[in-house]
């Protein structure tokens, strides 16, 4: 079964969430209440051709630029 771009996404969103709590020692559910209240989860969402395509260390530090500032790295 091959996978739509949309599921290559979601799936990596996912990842890139519960690796992303992890690496904070926040649960899962924190951590997407804290992007939905900073209004980040589209941003992070469609920044899936970036950060798909770098380090997971680099998505880390781009979310933590966007919940302080707002702002991309």
């Amino acid at each position: 079964m091959e996978l739509s771009v949309l599921d290559e996404e979601m799936w990596f969103f996912i990842y890139l969430l519960e690796h992303y709590a992890d690496y904070k020692g926040k649960p899962t559910g924190t951590v997407l209440q804290e992007w939905e209240d900073h209004g980040l989860i589209e941003e992070i969402y469609q920044g899936y051709f970036q950060y798909h395509q770098e380090r997971i260390e680099n998505a880390y530090d781009d979310i933590d630029s966007l919940l302080a500032t707002g702002a991309h790295l």
